[in-house]
């Protein structure tokens, strides 16, 4: 046993020097510093503020902010805290995570003795991010509600951040000039100043609509964290005596030489999200590479027979994964199948599509009953109640007639993971479709008809509180799913999300993917055209893989159109299979296999960035958009897209390969365009001719 000790020794000592290594500390001060950003905290050595000093690039200048930073700042029974509190220093501990991701853990206590604080800073190597949450502990004798929470709060100098900066808002996509409050759509923030080439990038990890980032919006200052109490959704946690609560992280980027900030959207997001968030997706061995879903046209009205013939016409046409949605099941929240429409049940079906090669999914509402069902029945006390203590609908509003929502705070939860663990692991699915409102609704705008006014449900003590718990207690129902099947595809509609498109990263950690759109109707270059601004809307902020857009239906006319469209997101499509001859079924095939052969070659499911020199799509234009495995820099797929503008040509610019490889330029047929180094890509180019007024190409890049 002695002779192990000197290597124990050593494990252990490499062990702390691991964790320690992006953090450094003194009595006075707290040193982050990863070799690309620095951050420089004063400490309360005895009592005192805890304010960041310091924040920037190692390398350049950087001006935006001042010496004397707020740092956090939150509301906790009723009083007021930030970095500029009394505080006096308990203890620093080194910090990590799984996912390469060390530093630091300050605890404070504050001045008055109600509560203890500690804020837990990450840096991650070769990157610019710094990632924080706090931690706070309740030290009083009574139960005390947390509120209004800045997890980050920076103060910017005066007069040139907020006068000459964008605010790239909206997932990074629509800039303007501030005073700017963000809402849900807010995952991902930046403010850029032209001038300086420099800027910030907030990333708020929040929940749902329970996001809130604000940029000089009622002092100098850029904040990250949870809604506060005007909000129309406003976050509230109550923590009971000698009980803790961890905030959700925010992470920030700070840059500079930087004329505008295409390569930390494009590159530096995309890597961090990818490689050291932990999102579900990166956990995936293999992602899906063209779905069918049969909710349009058929809505509900589907059976055995129809399912079988759908399922031979899509297997035909190369579909990876067959989703049957809404219209399976006796009713909503019993979740028996309809012996009517499927006289054998669902197994046999779900058997026949895999005898095919395709994976099977289903849809579930996974938070709705009907009010004629059985649980709601025996347990009205799993069911939302609403401001005038009856029964609600957050789905719909003003129609309570078709179901009732259900609360997550309480029994409700293990009730439906039985379910769905019945039908993933006894039925063989591999894809759940999990939809309609869980929090709040996309289609109600009044926030009153909102979480749950039950005062005797166990996980949440008022309204405020449902909102945050009934979020979290479905990610942990998606995370107990995951457990029991690791490589289940769970896609959370914006519906279960609780807004027009939201997607966002609390999401990604527990679900592969989000259904963000319902395009109705067989509008040709129309629905080409929101397909690919759906997608350039929400990436590269969020992986374009999670991205789920439909309902582009496979016999439309101009169907090509549609899957070289889609390709720069999920592959998925709807519509009727049978309809199509013998000739589109193999050219859809072609498509399939050339899909499934890119990632098999370039991993391109686990990458998009945006096409340089192509902004968003719009009418008159080109547009476009490319998915290069930037590790291997083996090459991968690019999509461009001629949408009514007069130019027939234009010239392609692909970035992000490696600037000394040849790479060859081919057709999604095979057709070879020109071979290339990296850089001659990146900086001169190949041109493309597209005759058509609307028209698109789907290429490949390959080094040879």
């Amino acid at each position: 046993m002695k002779k192990l000790l000197p290597i124990i020794f050593i494990a252990f000592f490499f062990c702390l020097e691991s964790r320690a290594q992006f953090a450094k500390w003194t009595d006075s001060e707290l040193i982050l510093n990863n070799g690309v950003v620095e951050r420089t905290i004063a400490l309360p050595s005895s009592r005192g503020n805890f304010i960041t000093t310091s924040y920037k690039p190692l390398e350049g200048k950087f001006s935006y902010f001042t010496s004397n930073n707020l740092d956090f700042q939150f509301e906790f029974g009723g009083e007021k805290y930030s970095g500029k509190s009394d505080w006096k220093l308990l203890n620093i501990e080194a910090a990590k995570d799984s996912l390469e991701g060390n530093g630091a853990v300050v605890s404070l206590q504050s001045g008055d003795g109600k509560l203890q604080v500690a804020i837990k800073f990450l840096l991650y190597p070769n990157l610019p991010v710094i990632r924080k949450s706090l931690i706070v502990t309740n030290l009083g004798i009574d139960e005390s509600a947390l509120e209004a929470v800045d997890v980050e709060r920076f103060s910017v100098t005066s007069y040139q951040p907020s006068t000459f900066s964008w605010i790239y808002s909206d997932y990074g996509r629509r800039r303007s000039i501030g005073p700017y409050e963000g809402n849900m759509q807010d995952a991902l923030l930046i403010v850029h100043n032209m001038d300086w080439e420099a800027g910030i990038l907030i990333g708020n990890e929040a929940t749902g609509v329970l996001k809130r980032t604000s940029v000089f919006w009622e002092s100098p200052e850029i904040s990250a964290g949870l809604t506060h109490k005007n909000a129309r959704f406003p976050f509230r946690k109550w923590i009971k005596p000698q009980e803790s609560f961890e905030t959700p992280q925010v992470f920030s980027m700070v840059y500079n030489n930087q004329r505008e900030p295409h390569d930390i959207l494009n590159l530096t997001v995309p890597d961090f999200v990818r490689k050291h968030m932990g999102i579900r997706l990166s956990e995936l061995e293999e992602k899906p590479t063209f779905v069918y879903n049969t909710w349009n046209p058929f809505k509900k009205d589907i059976n055995e027979k129809l399912i079988m013939e759908l399922a031979d016409a899509a297997a035909a046409a190369g579909m990876k994964e067959f989703v049957i949605d809404d219209g399976w099941q006796n009713n909503y929240g019993d979740w028996g199948i309809d012996k009517t429409k499927f006289p054998n049940g669902l197994k046999p079906v779900f058997d026949y599509i895999k005898s095919l090669g395709m994976k099977p999914g289903l849809w579930i509402s996974v938070g709705s009953a009907a009010p004629d069902s059985k649980v709601y029945h025996e347990h009205p006390e799993w069911f939302v109640k609403g401001k005038d203590g009856e029964f609600s609908n957050l789905h719909v509003e003003d129609d309570n007639s078709e179901i009732r929502s259900a609360c997550f705070s309480t029994g409700w939860k293990d009730y439906i993971k039985d379910i769905l663990l019945e039908l993933s692991l006894d039925y063989g699915l591999e894809y759940l479709k999990l939809d309609f409102a869980v929090v709040t609704s996309a289609y109600v705008f009044n926030p009153e008809i909102s979480g749950c006014y039950a005062t005797d449900h166990d996980h949440h003590g008022d309204h405020h509180e449902s909102m945050y718990t009934n979020y979290e207690r479905m990610w942990e129902l998606f995370d107990e799913l995951h457990a029991a099947k690791p490589d289940l595809f769970i896609d959370c509609t914006f519906e279960a999300m609780g807004g027009l498109q939201l997607i966002d990263f609390a999401m990604l950690k527990h679900a592969e993917g989000n259904w963000m759109s319902n395009f109705e109707g067989t509008n040709g270059e129309k629905t080409d055209m929101r397909v690919r601004n759906m997608a350039w809307w929400r990436s590269p902020a969020m992986p374009a893989t999670a991205l789920v857009i439909g309902n582009p239906q496979m016999q439309d006319k101009g169907w090509e159109m549609h899957i070289k469209s889609i390709a720069g997101a999920l592959p998925i499509m709807l519509g009727d299979p049978r309809q199509l001859n013998l000739e589109d079924l193999k050219k859809y095939r072609a498509y399939a296999d050339w899909l499934q052969a890119m990632e098999e070659k370039h991993g391109f499911m686990s990458y998009r960035q945006d096409l340089y020199g192509f902004g968003e799509p719009m009418e008159g234009q080109w547009d476009g958009f490319q998915r290069i495995n930037t590790e291997t820099k083996s090459g991968g797929i690019v999509g461009v897209f001629r949408h009514g503008s007069v130019d027939s040509k234009r010239r392609i610019l692909v970035k992000y390969l490696d600037p000394t490889a040849v790479y060859q330029i081919l057709t999604h047929d095979g057709k070879p365009i020109a071979d290339m180094t990296g850089n001659d890509l990146a900086t001169k180019g190949f041109e493309i001719e597209l005759l058509k007024e609307y028209e698109g190409e789907l290429l490949e890049i390959i080094k040879i």
